[in-house]
């Protein structure tokens, strides 16, 4: 192992790069991982590199184990401003995901913990125990005033350590007590756990659920999101949670050029006719770090097909890998995301999916009584 200073950014060839000599990740220390190298983040001073020095250390090494950190907050919502997203406050729980989706736009923030946007993303998490007491003490604040709560915006609340956990569960039930309205955007199966606490919130218009289906291919689901739940899988919870009365929606997000764009009418018929009520498309975005490590991810796994879908990428982009202006960087510019955005809608309008989405009330919201508290008489 060798140290040297870092670079500014991994380098990449045009046809969907090649990791740094010494990031790349051996195949079976990897597994059921989705980036393929493990480049130090970008803030960090200095970076370490792996090469053989003649004593054949690397095949000793072990394969990377999920790893927790509990962090203690000292708050839990999370506001925004941007004017192209539909909601203004989130939680997120969670730092890091072990579904390891290969495109996620969280990856980058890793870096602020001086860890990697790749391996490091999927397999060293942070989990906010107390997150539920924080939530429960900005809501009671005199000054707050209720809109929908967003959670699932960075990384995803139903990841496999909510199973041992349960802190998106307990941040559900302080929403329930305090009659708070709530979405959830997730790709697992475990949100259909909840159904006896959003159930009841979905009756009073309290909840909605977005399920995200990128592809209805096992195999490339299994490439691209490795530890996430199967496209099946999420089918189903579709069904189940709109057989309890739960508004849902399919995301198909993202939507990549030449890889999974072509799937949009089939997904948005096979949620359709599993129950979804909604529809949304988001197409891929490739900030940061994630470029690179989507192109090498691309080289690893579609070398016959990388250089033509970062082709079309630049051609959504203006010339670039990412095109970051609000109201264009979710859904691209040019003609190939004008047509993907074009069959989205028809398929979405044909279906009944599509037109102004579900709106959650926040005429309900109350602020319990504190243990011990008096209740007014009036």
């Amino acid at each position: 192992m060798a140290e040297r200073a870092a670079p500014a950014a991994p380098p990449a060839e045009d046809a969907g790069g090649s990791a740094e000599l010494g990031t790349l990740v051996e195949g079976g220390r990897r597994r059921g991982r989705g980036a393929v190298s493990n480049a130090a983040g970008r803030y960090e001073p200095a970076a370490r590199i792996l090469f053989d020095d003649g004593w054949q250390g690397l095949e000793d090494l072990p394969p990377f184990r999920t790893e927790v950190t509990e962090e203690r907050a000292r708050t839990i919502i999370t506001r925004n401003q941007s004017p192209d997203i539909a909601f203004d406050r989130s939680i997120n729980a969670y730092r890091g995901c072990e579904h390891g989706c290969i495109y996620c736009f969280a990856r980058p923030t890793h870096a602020y913990h001086g860890l990697s946007a790749g391996i490091d993303f999927e397999t060293r998490l942070f989990v906010k125990p107390d997150a539920p007491e924080l939530l429960a003490r900005e809501l009671s604040h005199p000054a707050y005033t209720p809109r929908t709560i967003a959670i699932g915006t960075n990384t995803d609340p139903y990841q496999p350590i909510e199973k041992r956990y349960e802190v998106t569960r307990r941040i559900l039930e302080v929403l329930r007590d305090f009659d708070h309205p709530v979405g959830i955007v997730t790709k697992s199966g475990l949100v259909a756990r909840d159904i006896d606490i959003l159930a009841p919130m979905a009756e009073r218009g309290l909840v909605k659920v977005a399920i995200s289906v990128t592809t209805l291919d096992p195999k490339l689901a299994r490439l691209m999101e490795p530890r996430a739940a199967s496209p099946g899988r999420r089918l189903e919870t579709i069904r189940r949670l709109s057989d309890a009365g739960i508004p849902t929606a399919v995301l198909t997000a993202p939507l990549i050029p030449a890889l999974n764009d072509m799937e949009v009418e089939r997904i948005l018929d096979a949620a359709k006719a599993a129950g979804a009520s909604e529809a949304g498309y988001v197409t891929l975005r490739l900030p940061l770090e994630i470029a690179d490590l989507f192109k090498e991810w691309l080289v690893t796994h579609f070398p016959d097909k990388a250089r033509h879908v970062m082709t079309l990428m630049r051609d959504m982009n203006g010339g670039k890998d990412y095109h970051s202006a609000f109201g264009t960087r979710g859904k691209g510019i040019g003609p190939y995301a004008w047509t993907i955005g074009r069959r989205f809608e028809i398929a979405a309008r044909r279906l009944g999916l599509a037109g102004r989405g579900l709106k959650l009330t926040t005429a309900h919201f109350r602020r319990p009584p504190a243990l011990g508290e008096q209740l007014s008489l009036f």
